[in-house]
């Protein structure tokens, strides 16, 4: 199975900016369903069927574009999967522009 990742695009300085990016609005949908956030919450957290915040990572590629990619080796993003994350984090507003594309192999 190619694995696929999501090339973004933000007015964030840093990798840590991004992943704030990505993750806060989750987070806060998450609070306001169950009035509490808890940092193992993170795995439970459902952005698309399949794939969970916690499971997810940004990686720096230039000024202002970042990679979101799986973390878990055991659970790489499918086409179908990747399409789904791009859809939520549209709807999220956080990031200028949003690709889906084939994983680069030496990343």
């Amino acid at each position: 199975m190619r694995e696929y990742c999501l090339i973004v695009e933000g007015a964030y300085l840093s990798e840590s900016e991004a992943e704030h990016a990505l993750r806060d609005p989750f987070i806060e949908d998450w609070v306001e369903q169950t009035g509490h956030f808890k940092i193992h919450n993170m795995k439970e957290i459902q952005i698309t069927p399949g794939v969970t915040l916690g499971s997810l990572g940004v990686v720096m590629l230039d000024e202002r574009v970042f990679e979101i990619a799986s973390a878990d080796p055991e659970h790489p993003l499918s086409e179908l999967k990747a399409k789904g994350v791009a859809e939520a984090l549209k709807r999220q507003d956080m990031f200028d522009e949003i690709k889906v594309e084939p994983r680069e192999e030496d990343v």
